[in-house]
């Protein structure tokens, strides 16, 4: 009767040792940022051309030729001029979009917009789609809009058959 105590007795200890780990870990997991939503783009796009098989991947450049942006802190304009940068190699695009945008009452912000679009399959063999990217904006540190160069932003777009181009919806990281 003994011999049979004793193993079970370790299981218990075990168990219990492997359970009370599991609870600790869960209690040291920072709580993650919040988001806040600062705004959406809306950016009409030119003729987008390539340069095939450079010793990076595939060169595609997509004129961004205007376009209009809202939040709750600012309204405007995109100006005509900047370009998305993208090179694709094996299902994965780096983009890089440069850009300026001008508010309703006339201050000029520029916007560098990395990010990442990947296809892959999940581990089902679904296909999966991720698009998220990380704008820097670089505004007139004494004007109202100075908020935007001392926080980091992200995006993600929404498609939408209603608007030729692209929407990107950006949020502040608290």
């Amino acid at each position: 009767m003994k011999k049979l105590l004793f193993p079970s007795t370790i299981f218990l200890f075990v168990l219990l040792a492997a359970f009370t780990q599991n609870v600790s870990a869960q209690e040291n997991v920072p709580d993650a940022p919040e988001l806040e939503f600062a705004l959406q783009l809306k950016v009409t796009l030119g003729e987008a051309y390539g340069i095939d098989n450079t010793q990076h991947g595939r060169r595609t450049v997509i004129p961004i030729t205007g376009g209009t942006f809202e939040g709750p802190q600012l309204k405007g304009t995109i100006v005509n001029g900047g370009a998305d940068y993208q090179l694709n190699a094996e299902g994965r695009t780096e983009l890089e979009a440069i850009y300026c945008i001008k508010t309703d009452d006339g201050i000029y912000i520029h916007v560098r917009n990395r990010g990442i679009i990947a296809n892959g399959k999940d581990a089902d063999g679904k296909p999966t789609f991720y698009f998220r990217a990380a704008p820097q904006f670089e505004a007139p540190a004494d004007s109202k809009y100075g908020w935007l160069n001392n926080s980091l932003f992200l995006c993600a777009p929404t498609f939408s058959t209603d608007f030729q181009g692209i929407v990107l919806n950006v949020w502040r990281v608290k």
